[in-house]
């Protein structure tokens, strides 16, 4: 039996500039530390090999600290290693790859032609390739794996099912015709397993989140190939979460959102929209009292106005004829984003000509 770990898109030293200086540095440390837990699950389940499936990186720019944990973390478990370049990290004489010390366990390839590495321990051969700049055609196109008597395991990033991608597209025939056993993927930042013929196809995900199109838990799966099949299990890797949230709320924001948080959020990123109908929210207030209790907190104002907005919009001054004229957009529009920025002009434009602090929104 082959037992193997497979991830894909850890993106390491991202930049995470939505964040405050010394949060995104923290953050960083925190991709370095999952490196950790990978190695420690190939340790666990006793794992013959880690596929690692592109975008280790985010970019070219790698730091001294990340650079020497990878040697030492990698060096330190005798699972054999094998890495394809993916399409923000691609292999030049140059990128880390070229320039970095790397454990003997370790092997890279290089090439946008399909290479392949045979071992005896486990008896297996294991096909990559490359990306060699941040966009490829489709790499796969016309491969097939020799017949052999021993499992044929190839990783690669690449998109599955979309023949427009400029990230290496990779068709379902492709992989029909490949003869390969296992296939693992990387790029798309969510989950997907798929049989294709004899292949077991695998995208894991990305190992971290690192932004609200990437919520709830992230990791790595773990597979077993022998005679019978192929089984893959999800492991987690554990970290922060982003998560998204909406919450309505009424005459009591503060309130609402205290009774729809859920427990234990301290480590986590969310994002908070309010919705229904009440006066505009104190964004500021509220995100002073709220704050504490996530790592970090971003709100979105996405509430609708009571009756009493558009109550000026008889007068006979130049308040009433701005009403007017909003309110008239504001009824005569059914899209609910287009009515939202009605409503904030609204609110900036009454608070202006009353001389109050101009809302958030």
């Amino acid at each position: 039996m082959i037992r193997l770990m497979h991830a894909a898109d850890l993106h390491l030293d991202s930049p995470f500039a939505a964040l405050a200086p010394e949060q995104a540095a923290q953050r960083r440390e925190e991709q370095r530390q999952l490196l950790r837990r990978l190695a420690e699950e190939c340790v666990r389940r006793n794992c013959q090999l880690l596929l690692l499936a592109g975008d280790l990186f985010d970019s070219d720019l790698v730091y001294k600290e990340t650079a020497e944990l990878l040697r030492e973390v990698l060096g330190s478990i005798r699972t054999q290693v094998f890495i394809a370049p993916g399409n923000h990290d691609p292999w030049s004489p140059v990128s880390p790859y070229a320039t970095l010390p790397w454990p003997e366990n370790v092997h890279i390839f290089r090439s946008r032609e399909p290479e392949a590495v045979r071992l005896e321990e486990p008896a297996v051969t294991v096909w990559g390739a490359a990306f060699t700049g941040p966009h490829a055609g489709a790499l796969l196109e016309g491969f097939r794996a020799p017949e052999q008597d021993r499992p044929q395991i190839m990783v690669i990033h690449g998109v599955l099912g979309d023949p427009e991608s400029p990230y290496n597209p990779i068709s379902r025939e492709t992989v029909e015709a490949s003869g390969l056993d296992y296939l693992a993927l990387g790029h798309i930042h969510r989950s997907d397993l798929q049989i294709i013929g004899k292949t077991t196809v695998v995208n894991p995900g990305c190992a971290m989140g690192r932004g609200f199109d990437e919520t709830g838990p992230k990791g790595a799966v773990y597979a077993e190939l022998d005679e019978e099949g192929c089984r893959v299990t999800q492991v987690p890797l554990g970290g922060r979460c982003y998560e998204s949230l909406q919450v309505r709320v009424e005459a009591d924001p503060l309130a609402a959102l205290e009774a729809a948080l859920p427990e234990n959020t301290e480590s986590d990123i969310y994002r908070i929209t309010l919705t229904g109908s009440c006066p505009p929210p104190d964004l500021h207030a509220l995100r002073q009292a709220l704050a504490p209790r996530f790592f970090g907190l971003e709100l979105r104002d996405e509430t609708l106005p009571p009756a009493e907005l558009w109550q000026a919009a008889e007068e006979d001054s130049l308040k009433g004829e701005f009403l007017r004229q909003l309110k008239a957009c504001y009824d005569g529009d059914q899209d609910e984003e287009a009515r939202r920025i009605v409503v904030g002009a609204a609110r900036i434009g009454l608070a202006l000509m009353e001389g109050r602090e101009v809302p958030e929104l």
